[in-house]
């Protein structure tokens, strides 16, 4: 097929979006070696087309979300959402807290010990599924599902396969991610242009673990290894997906198509999330290959 243009060259690091084409790609693997059982098998899977936030939302866009009064309106919030929210007493992000001032800019944070001001340009984290899921609400968007994300991350629209990474089948370096411990915490957006994928979505692998809509399910075909209560045992219930990991992950523990899971009110250090929406028409249409 021939393949259209339009789409290829990767977006400038402050593009808001990305439109991801609709089409087949492979997700899972089943020739990675060190792939789980949950990671497997690689299976085909059709996608209308979407667009995705080319980076995870920022701390300082959280903040607009709460002086926009959106912890306090129960429409963005789903009932379970709205329910833990009131229960918990959720008013920002876990370890957050106001300065005098008021403004956008007066939001401190307790990091390992240390307060600290929050930086507005880096990936927001210590909010659970639920607050993540209320604030891409409040913006129109929603959580990208878990075929979405993996898409973004591996598809190349040149080839057409899916890649072990959203640069390609190299190993990450530090070029390409924020991993293992280098740095503690996520850095800003835009900071690893090594790590894009092709379609210039920035910083799926490294810096934060991200809330996904999808629930934790095995795919088709699959077959449970022999090592005790990991994958199969939490299958169903409530819990969500998280993908991509974090600042503190190794990097020879992370591909694209691996998978982890949590319940859905934990707010940890390691986990942000970025949004996703439908494509329109016209966004489809200009992202169509031909």
């Amino acid at each position: 097929a021939n393949l259209g243009q339009r789409h290829l060259g990767p977006a400038p690091v402050g593009a808001a979006e990305v439109v991801v084409p609709a089409g087949e790609f492979t997700m899972g693997t089943s020739s990675e070696p060190w792939a789980l059982d949950n990671e497997r098998p690689a299976h085909p899977r059709e996608l209308p087309a979407y667009v995705i936030d080319a980076a995870p939302v920022t701390c300082g866009r959280y903040a607009e979300f709460i002086a926009a009064g959106g912890y306090h309106e129960p429409r963005w919030w789903s009932a379970d959402g709205w329910r833990h929210r009131v229960e918990a007493g959720l008013k920002a992000p876990r370890f957050w807290q106001r300065d005098s001032g008021g403004g956008a800019g007066d939001w401190w944070r307790r990091r390992f010990g240390v307060l600290e001001p929050v930086r507005p340009d880096e990936p927001v984290v210590h909010v659970c599924f639920h607050e993540a899921a209320a604030y891409a609400a409040w913006g129109g968007k929603r959580l990208p599902t878990e075929e979405e994300w993996e898409k973004a991350a591996r598809w190349d629209p040149i080839t057409g396969r899916s890649r072990r990474y959203p640069w390609g089948d190299e190993d990450p370096t530090p070029k390409h991610a924020n991993l293992g411990q280098r740095h503690l915490g996520p850095a800003p957006v835009g900071a690893y242009p090594g790590g894009a994928s092709s379609l210039g979505v920035h910083q799926l692998i490294g810096d934060v673990w991200e809330w996904l809509s999808s629930g934790w399910q095995p795919y088709p075909g699959f077959e449970v290894f022999p090592y005790p209560e990991y994958s199969e045992v939490f299958f169903g219930g409530d819990y969500r997906v998280l993908r991509g990991g974090s600042f503190g992950t190794a990097p020879a523990a992370i591909r694209g198509t691996f998978r982890n899971w949590d319940h859905p009110i934990r707010r940890q250090i390691f986990a942000g999330f970025r949004c996703a929406r439908d494509a329109t028409p016209a966004e489809a249409d200009a992202g169509r290959v031909e």
